[in-house]
């Protein structure tokens, strides 16, 4: 079973807060600074080598490159700076995309799914013949034969490709509703989320053992009273899977109640789902930075700086 990490994403966070809210989640504990790649935010990449600059120890990775947006060799040569920049600490995060205003306000062709998850794994292909000694680009990464790869995915689809491909494999539990607006959507039971963790053992084989699972936290709330704060919730994000108390208590992807029993339930999601990697948004760090030395404790590893 492996060791616990845990990661910050930039999301909802001013930009001008980077480099210091990248120096303290250094310091709180976190092994991972993330960075997604939206339209209307800030450059992943630019995002990612300040990242690196101002702090020593913690990884630095995209959660997610939207694969559409990117030429393959123009990903490689962002990935390879950032990595040698950092001295070896990039996870490259690749997905398919899923928000099509994004599409259509910069103008790129909104493909089907199928078609989609077809050019990742392209894309992934294109990366490892870059990223070869003779492969082309220049700088190469620090690590070798590339950095870590996350993909993150919930579809079948998704989830085969990332089965044959990832180091890393990141849950979100999103699913865009059918016929809904495009950004409406739906959140992963615990049950369907188990489903979906068994088909990339299934579909990984012999590499199953391999493979990380991260998991996107949407959020952390710590407190005296889990029911009231869970119908709360409930109410905020007002989205099937999580629209009553008791479906966000039992959600994989809330965590809800005392620091310690936030700790001993992220404990039992590794039993259950094989969840090791926790990252989650900005706003929910300090929340998330108080459980992390209580799951250490817990769990009888490491603190960060040790491992370091």
């Amino acid at each position: 079973m492996r060791n616990f990490r845990f990661g910050v994403n930039f999301g909802r966070l001013n930009v001008d807060d980077w480099a210091d809210f990248c120096r303290s989640s250094e310091e709180l504990g976190f092994d991972t600074v993330l960075a997604p790649d939206h339209l209307g935010a800030a450059s992943p990449f630019a995002m990612l080598a300040t990242a690196a600059a101002v702090t020593t120890r913690v990884r630095v990775g995209t959660l997610v490159v939207n694969n559409e947006f990117w030429n393959p060799s123009m990903l490689a040569r962002e990935a390879a700076t950032v990595d040698r920049l950092s001295g070896g600490r990039l996870e490259l995060g690749l997905g398919c995309g899923h928000m099509k205003s994004e599409f259509d306000a910069a103008g790129i062709a909104w493909r089907p799914h199928a078609e989609r998850v077809e050019r990742l794994e392209q894309s992934i292909a294109r990366l490892n013949r870059l990223f070869a000694p003779d492969g082309g680009q220049e700088p190469l990464p620090r690590q070798s034969p590339r950095p870590p790869l996350l993909i993150g995915a919930h579809g079948r689809r998704t989830l085969a490709l990332a089965a044959r491909h990832a180091d890393i494999v990141g849950y979100g539990g999103l699913t865009q509703v059918r016929g809904a607006k495009m950004g409406t959507f739906e959140v992963a039971d615990a049950e369907e989320t188990r489903r979906r963790v068994e088909f990339v053992a299934e579909q990984a084989g012999a590499r199953a053992d391999a493979i990380e699972s991260n998991v996107l936290i949407q959020a952390v709330r710590i407190t005296d009273d889990a029911e009231r704060t869970a119908a709360v919730i409930a109410r905020e994000f007002a989205a099937p899977g999580l629209d009553t108390a008791a479906a966000v208590l039992d959600s994989p992807f809330v965590l809800v109640g005392t620091a310690e029993e936030i700790a001993r339930e992220i404990i039992a999601n590794r039993e259950r789902f094989g969840f090791s990697y926790i990252a989650t948004h900005g706003p929910y760090r300090d929340a998330l930075a108080e459980v992390i030395p209580l799951v250490r404790d817990l769990a009888g590893e490491p603190g960060a700086a040790a491992r370091s």
